[in-house]
């Protein structure tokens, strides 16, 4: 039985930011993971430059069934506080959209640099847990040993990508401590469609993209649109689908800086003789021109030149245009999910030290906390803020 100060099962963003805390205090700490490498999730965000963090960082960028509960921890470790030990460590970034921070030296220096700071931590991988005790302090029975801490933190995140080994095991662990969670479900995911739908709307215009704004339950966000074989994806529609739920119905702008009908009847005067097809394309790729005015009033207007289209006909597709209605089946799932909405109850949780409010000793953090963060860094915050938070006291 090898003794610790602390246990930390998940090497990903927050464990690893975890540990390098809790070492630098002094603390014995252990890191489990059952990878076969550390941060897997942070080596592929961003495409394999690590989207760190976002310049924007605020609470009402998260979801939550407590919006409060992610104040403490984000105010106290800013993206101000990850960007300096970025610098510090000589890397360097770049702003893409809306915020979004980009490592210049790409995802395995982040990495790199989280490792750096967890020399003197005992980090060992291909390390499943098999069995947790509680009655001194916590007691893992695992395929490379038994172990022991007073202090045991779950940094195992949420169950999106299985492929990459996640699982719900944080909530499994919350449960066996009595410990009330939210069943994870999919969030910054790609939504799916009827085949009746995908057949009407969206068959052959895979690959195209456009910029929209995308509305559900009272969010809105302007984006970037990808029409796939099996429905939408793209930034706006990943980010509006961690606020869908089944049954919801989506609104989609697709000219958001103007109302379309007035445009139309303004180039039916202008350009009488134009075919529908071409003024449309003058901002929707040809294709997509073509498909929207053939659909979005059943009357294959495509073809025809303005001047032959009635005035009602156009103001009715002008205002599809602006509110194209459209009802998901569903989503991609965990499959391609980026991350996942739900966790332990933040209710259940000190929001200043992650630890359980009737578990002594037993924290969580990161992503198996119910709270999820907007795409473009939000989530890499949380993870960072939620793992100071409870290494500064493990």
């Amino acid at each position: 039985m090898k003794l610790y100060d602390v246990i930390i099962i998940g090497a990903g963003a927050a464990g690893l930011m975890c540990a390098a805390q809790a070492s630098r205090r002094g603390r014995k700490v252990l890191l489990l993971d059952k990878a076969e490498k550390a941060g897997k999730k942070i080596l592929i965000s961003g495409g394999g430059r690590c989207n760190f963090t976002n310049l924007y960082i605020e609470p009402e960028a998260y979801i939550s069934r407590n919006p409060h509960f992610c104040k403490s921890a984000l105010s106290r470790y800013t993206q101000w506080d990850f960007i300096t030990l970025l610098e510090n460590a000589n890397l360097h970034w770049t702003e893409k959209t809306l915020g979004q921070l980009f490592c210049d030296e790409k995802s395995s220096a982040v990495l790199n640099m989280l490792l750096e700071e967890c020399q003197q931590v005992d980090i060992r991988l291909n390390t499943s847990v098999e069995k947790i005790d509680f009655q001194e302090g916590y007691r893992l029975i695992s395929n490379q040993g038994d172990f022991q801490a007073d202090s045991l933190v779950i940094a195992t995140g949420g169950a999106s990508i299985p492929k990459m080994g996640a699982t719900d095991f944080g909530l499994q662990i919350a449960k066996q401590f009595g410990i009330k969670s939210i069943p994870f479900k999919p969030a910054l995911v790609p939504l799916t469609f009827s085949q009746k739908d995908i057949e009407r709307y969206f068959k052959g215009l895979s690959g195209l993209v456009v910029d929209a704004l995308v509305r559900c339950n009272n969010q809105s966000f302007r984006e970037g649109v990808l029409i796939t074989h099996r429905g939408i994806s793209g930034p706006a529609v990943l980010q509006i689908s961690s606020y869908w739920r089944q049954g919801d119905a989506i609104s989609i702008d697709l000219l958001p800086d103007f109302e379309v009908s007035d445009w139309l009847l303004t180039m039916r005067d202008k350009h009488p003789k134009s075919e529908l097809k071409t003024i449309l394309s003058i901002y929707f790729p040809k294709r997509l021109a073509i498909r929207l005015a053939d659909t979005l009033t059943d009357k294959n207007l495509s073809d025809k030149a303005l001047k032959q289209i009635k005035k009602d006909d156009l103001i009715a597709l002008g205002s599809k245009l602006n509110h194209w209605a459209l009802m998901p089946s569903g989503t991609e799932g965990m499959r391609t999910a980026e991350v996942c909405v739900g966790g332990v109850n933040t209710q259940e949780l000190s929001s200043k030290t992650m630890e359980s409010t009737q578990q002594k000793g037993l924290y969580f953090i990161g992503e198996t906390v119910d709270v999820t963060g907007w795409l473009g860094g939000y989530n890499f915050q949380w993870a960072w803020s939620s793992g100071w938070a409870a290494g500064k006291v493990v």
